[in-house]
């Protein structure tokens, strides 16, 4: 297993990330988009079309969050937690079942990804948690607990294994973002 110099240092900046996620700090943006910058390239050379695309939107969605977080402070100074309604919730799911669809049919005609459905899960279900996560909504970690589920078996498979152990962090910070955002909540 030879390591990526590039890999490693999206893994050192995803892992800032995500712990500054769950602790609710603004700070967390500037990692957010160094790692996506570094993991944009792995996962083109990786052949897996839809995560290196989807690093160009979490680009875009971590602007959006970082300002949104920014105007979204309580009075303490932490960042406020919303939540979904059941019908929202709802709304959701199927725009991922449909979006997962689309977008696998998509990349499977028209490149040589490997794993098309498989990334595109990925892919997919992390457009709908990440644009949650921007609007401080506490399901978004049920969805980021999903994508890990999702995407460490297949980064094993690619030969992907520190981004594949990041994944695996990723999952127990989920968990803690879920149980913190859930008692944070408005």
């Amino acid at each position: 297993m030879q390591v990526s110099p590039i890999e490693a240092a999206a893994t050192l900046f995803g892992l800032i990330n995500v712990t500054l996620v769950v602790r609710r700090s603004i700070w967390n943006y500037p990692f957010a988009l160094a790692m996506v910058s570094l993991y944009a390239w792995v996962f083109f050379g990786a052949k897996l079309y839809s995560d290196a695309l989807l690093q160009l939107f979490y680009f875009a969605v971590n602007l959006y969050g970082w300002w949104n977080w920014a105007r979204s402070r309580a009075q303490t100074g932490e960042v406020r937690v919303e939540s979904l309604s059941r019908n929202a919730r709802f709304a959701w799911l199927a725009g991922c079942a449909v979006a997962i669809a689309a977008w696998g049919a998509l990349v499977h005609r028209f490149t040589d990804a490997t794993y098309p459905w498989w990334d595109g899960s990925v892919a997919m279900i992390s457009v709908a948690a990440q644009i949650l996560q921007s609007r401080r909504k506490w399901e978004s970690w049920v969805l980021w607990i999903l994508v890990d589920l999702i995407a460490i078996p297949l980064f094993m498979v690619k030969d992907l294994w520190l981004t594949a152990g990041l994944y695996g962090v990723f999952f127990a910070l989920s968990v803690w973002g879920l149980v913190d955002w859930t008692k944070a909540r408005t």
